[in-house]
């Protein structure tokens, strides 16, 4: 069974930064698009980065400039590096596949962008 396992969240100010972590139980390379999602309280959740197998890379308007997505092959892990927080940022941030895979949503890491 593979898992998806989010770390890194916390309590930052408005500005700051915060690098979160996903740990893969498969080869990260298998995966076609992998991405970070995020859930804002009642809502969907909805995809912020993502990078392909070929490394191809999007971010969706609301942290472009702002958030970095990067993987390790190596280790299997997944990163988004999170800069110039903002209280709009607030939410729990999940990574999956891309489209999601529902048997792999983890518990997710909660983000709070707050002064």
């Amino acid at each position: 069974q593979v898992q998806f396992v989010e770390s890194g969240g916390g309590m930052v100010q408005p500005g700051g930064s915060l690098r979160l972590s996903c740990a893969v139980s498969r080869d990260v390379e298998l995966f076609g698009v992998l991405g970070w999602y995020r859930q804002y309280p009642g809502k969907e959740r909805k995809w912020v980065a993502r990078i392909s197998a070929a490394d191809t890379i999007s971010y969706s308007d609301s942290v472009k400039g702002r958030f970095t997505i990067s993987r390790d092959n190596a280790k299997n892990m997944l990163y988004l590096q999170m800069n110039n927080l903002q209280p709009e940022d607030t939410a729990v941030y999940y990574c999956n596949e891309i489209p999601s895979n529902a048997a792999f949503w983890g518990q997710g890491t909660q983000v709070t962008v707050s002064s």
